[in-house]
């Protein structure tokens, strides 16, 4: 990562949190001071491309950009004599707090000085360190407060006294924090969270991580958003919007390949199979496509030109669909490449807790391929059910003009189950579920009253199920796999493709390839019963099992039975950040019994 100065890297992060957690526009906490991630525009020119036909597809679409490309975040040179690479961020933000306490005054007062003001990174010799405020809106923009307009409320500009921050208690609460000038005026923090009085102004489209001339018009024709204040540091100031695929064999995988080989230099401007046929005069050209019609080669060529027909295709739904069509390993069967898959063979006779398994299947190499498209900020806006990112979501734009997005690739392994469809049907149509199925979405509707409406849709009961017994299979697995429950990620599958939960590792490096999910799999009655009996009772029940959505003096209006004690994971392993969870309709609960997909008698 380089600075704003174009010196030498001032830290360092790994290319897989820049596109999960630190991509342009975020805020980072380096060694000297406090930056932004720039843009697109301004990384050095990456090198790596990440080649995933049905994510690239994807973003394109999305993007509106026919020609995207996705490559790995650019790495920083070792050489100390080389130009600077990597990543540039841009100092933010660029007001200063002094660590140093006026002794004069009975509250805890420190200067507030901007970096205009700063010899060499102190003020006056003294220590200084980054305000924690700053001003956002939910369109993703970003500034420093006009600290002197606030302090004045805004009824004065033109007062260049001295302004100091006052800790007016120790519990450290906004409402003990008063921004003062040395004039006599005052304002508490506490205020500026008021969005409807608007008491830091409207939002005017600053986009500094985009550089100098980046700003916009905030809100187009259905004007500016009001400024919200925003912790530096809080877990809403930064939401990546990314999309990831599970890479999966591709039956015209070599077509692809021959025609990728001369595209850049010879067929990209082919408008027939004529043209293609001219085209084979050439040595290099007739070599690659060696095997392949002219017709073939064409209809590839297309292909690129416009949406792949594979991106018609829902993410999930593709994923399924050769998850589904894995055949049982033989002895002759030899694993290469990023997919290998085989099914595990069902006992014949199955005990209760396995009638409703219509397929295992041991996953011993996958590849995920995730990349970025945008940001939120206060509010994330995560993938539907089928994997796809809804398009009337407002996101902030990660360049100014988007030529590529940043991608990262990871490697390991897994386990699969799907489910019976009619099973999990006829589960569906039973009256307590329906009940419990009202409970749920009324939860959901108070969320929805609560937040900006439109950013998600209720992903339905059968997808509640398999999500909640994911995460009770997590923790179930992760006492024996060699894996901790950190590293296992989940992906469920609740579509018309089929009903199914992939748990799998993915990391940049050779530590998800142990082989501890493949032996899950092969054990699998064990680690469903662990799992179920993991939910039964939770360590804080009856409240756990009794909470009900729609309260709102507690505000869990996405979980049922659901908490820290049973269903709650890391969020990194979660699709939907630690949401729609219910453990009743897993297993019966001291609170319901009436609902579960597993009855006493499975268990």
């Amino acid at each position: 990562m380089t600075g704003e100065s174009r010196k030498r890297p001032h830290g360092q992060i790994r290319q897989s949190q820049i596109v999960t957690t630190f991509g342009p526009g975020s805020m980072v906490d380096l060694k000297d001071y406090a930056a932004l991630i720039g843009g697109l525009d301004v990384w050095s020119r990456p090198t790596v491309l990440i080649d995933e036909e049905r994510l690239t597809a994807k973003v394109r679409e999305i993007l509106g950009n026919p020609t995207l490309r996705l490559y790995a975040p650019p790495i920083d040179s070792s050489d100390p004599k080389s130009p600077p690479t990597g990543v540039t961020c841009w100092q933010f933000p660029r007001w200063f707090i002094v660590q140093h306490e006026e002794e004069a005054s009975p509250f805890r007062a420190r200067r507030l000085v901007h970096l205009r003001h700063l010899d060499r990174g102190k003020f006056e010799k003294r220590p200084v360190v980054p305000v924690r405020f700053v001003r956002a809106c939910p369109n993703g923009h970003i500034e420093d407060i006009d600290w002197r307009g606030f302090a004045h409320g805004y009824k004065r500009n033109d007062c260049r006294q001295q302004l100091w921050i006052e800790e007016r208690g120790t519990s450290g609460d906004l409402a003990e924090i008063y921004v003062k000038c040395e004039c006599g005026e005052s304002n508490s923090l506490a205020r500026a969270t008021h969005v409807g009085e608007r008491q830091l102004g409207d939002c005017d489209g600053a986009r500094p991580w985009l550089g100098p001339n980046g700003g916009e018009r905030c809100g187009g024709t259905g004007g500016a958003q009001p400024n919200r204040l925003l912790i530096r540091t809080a877990s809403n100031a930064y939401f990546p919007q990314t999309l990831s695929v599970i890479s999966i064999p591709d039956k015209e995988a070599a077509l692809r390949r021959a025609v990728d080989s001369v595209w850049e230099d010879f067929l990209q401007t082919a408008e027939d199979a004529q043209d293609v046929k001219r085209d084979r005069r050439k040595p290099k050209v007739a070599a690659a496509l060696e095997g392949f019609s002219d017709d073939e080669v064409f209809a590839e060529i297309q292909r690129r030109r416009g949406v792949a027909p594979d991106s018609k295709k829902k993410i999930k739904q593709a994923e399924m669909e050769t998850l589904l069509s894995a055949r049982e390993e033989t002895g002759e069967d030899v694993p290469e490449g990023d997919w290998y898959a085989k099914a595990f063979p069902l006992p014949k006779t199955r005990p209760p807790l396995l009638r409703s398994l219509e397929r295992v299947v041991l996953v011993h190499r996958l590849r995920e391929v995730t990349a970025q498209v945008g940001f939120t900020r206060f509010e994330a806006s995560s993938t539907d059910v089928d994997g796809e990112l809804r398009l009337g979501v407002q996101r902030a734009h990660l360049a100014l003009e988007t030529r590529w997005v940043p991608a990262v690739e990871n490697r390991g392994e897994g386990v699969f189950l799907a489910f019976s469809a009619d099973a999990i049907a006829a589960w569906s149509k039973r009256e307590p579920v329906e009940a419990r199925g009202r409970q749920l979405r009324s939860g959901f509707a108070a969320w929805q009253k609560a937040h900006t409406p439109g950013r998600m849709e209720f992903p339905g009961l059968p997808f509640v199920f398999l999500h909640s017994l994911s995460h009770l299979l997590i923790t179930a697995v992760s006492l024996e796999c060699g894996y901790s429950a950190s590293s296992i990620r989940e992906r469920i599958y609740a579509g018309e493709s089929g009903h199914g939960i992939l748990l799998f590792t993915g990391t940049p490096d050779s530590e998800g390839t142990l082989g501890g999910l493949v032996q899950v799999g092969q054990r699998m009655e064990q680690f469903l019963r662990t799992a179920l009996d993991l939910g039964r009772l939770c360590s804080n029940d009856p409240v756990c099992a009794e909470h009900v959505p729609a309260n709102r003096q507690e505000e869990r209006f996405l979980h049922g039975a659901a908490c820290h004690g049973c269903l709650l994971i890391a969020e990194t392993c979660c699709e939907k950040r630690n949401d729609f969870l219910d453990r009743a309709l897993v297993v019966p609960t001291v609170g319901e019994v009436d609902a579960s997909f597993f009855s006493e008698d499975d268990l």
